[in-house]
C-alpha cells in the first residue's frame, strides 16, 4: 500500500499530518489568497499605528498582522459593526432639517470643561507626525455629537496671533468648547489618515490628525479656552 501518498501524509516526516497543521497550512493558503485578492489601503478602516501593529478603527481592535486583521475582518464583531454603520448612515441620510420654531436662541447651562488625552503618534512608514485626541463627554446631551472646527490663529482672540500655529476646537453641549494649539501644518484628510468617531456607549470622541510633512518644531498640545464668540462648527 503507498502510505507516501495518501491524503495528510508529510514528506519526509515518516506519518500523517495532525489536524492542527493541517488547519494552520490551510489558514496561512487563505492569507495569501486574500492578501493578493484584496488591496487593505483601500479599507477604510484598516490602520497601522506607531507600534507597528495594526488596528481596526471601526471595531477598536487589535492584530498582529494583516492576516489577522482580515480574518477579523470576516468575523460577527466587524460584521455586525459594518452593518450597524450602514444603517446609521442610511438613517443620517434620510433625516431632514427641522425648520426653527423656538422664539430665540437656545441657551444651555455650561457644565466646565471636558477630560481630555493627547497622544503624539509618528506613522512608521511615512514618519507623519500625528495627534490622536481623546475627549470625554460623560454628560453629553442626548442626540448630540461633538463637533470640530480647525481656526487660524488671526481668528482668535485669547492669545497674540502666531502664524507657526493653528487650533483645533471641539465643542459638545452641555461642555465648555475647548480648543488645542497645534502646528500650523496643512492637514492630511485621506480616508485612512484622517479619522473621527463618536462612542454612544463610552461617551468618549477620538479624533485622529496626521500632518503633511513639513520642518517645524515639535508638536504642542496644550489645551486652550475658546473664546466667546459663536463659531462655525462642522462635524
Amino acid at each position: 500500500m503507498d502510505f507516501q501518498n495518501r491524503v495528510g501524509h508529510k514528506f519526509g516526516t515518516g506519518g500523517p499530518a495532525t489536524d492542527q497543521e493541517i488547519a494552520s497550512d490551510r489558514r496561512e493558503r487563505l492569507r495569501k489568497l486574500a492578501l493578493e485578492t484584496i488591496d487593505l489601503s483601500k479599507d477604510p478602516y484598516f490602520m497601522r499605528n506607531h507600534l507597528g501593529s495594526y488596528e481596526c478603527k471601526l471595531c477598536l481592535t487589535l492584530h498582529t498582522n494583516e492576516g489577522s486583521y482580515l480574518a477579523h475582518t470576516q468575523g460577527k464583531k466587524h460584521q455586525i459593526n459594518l452593518a450597524r454603520r450602514a444603517h446609521k448612515e442610511k438613517q443620517d441620510a434620510t433625516i431632514q432639517p427641522q425648520p426653527n420654531t423656538s422664539a430665540g436662541p437656545r441657551k444651555t447651562v455650561k457644565i466646565g470643561r471636558p477630560g481630555y488625552r493627547v497622544t503624539k503618534e509618528r506613522d512608521p512608514d511615512s514618519q507623519q507626525k500625528a495627534l490622536l485626541f481623546e475627549i470625554e463627554y460623560p454628560e453629553a446631551m442626548e442626540n448630540f455629537k461633538p463637533r470640530h472646527r480647525f481656526m487660524s490663529a488671526y481668528e482668535q482672540k485669547v492669545e497674540p496671533p502666531d502664524n507657526k500655529y493653528q487650533y483645533l476646537l471641539l465643542a459638545c453641549e452641555p461642555y465648555e468648547t475647548i480648543a488645542f494649539k497645534v502646528p500650523n501644518m496643512e492637514i492630511d484628510k485621506s480616508e485612512t489618515k484622517f479619522f473621527s468617531s463618536w462612542d454612544k456607549q463610552r461617551k468618549v470622541f477620538t479624533m485622529q490628525v496626521y500632518f503633511k510633512d513639513r520642518e517645524v518644531q515639535d508638536l504642542p498640545a496644550l489645551p486652550q479656552r475658546a473664546g466667546a464668540t459663536n463659531l462655525a462648527f462642522h462635524g
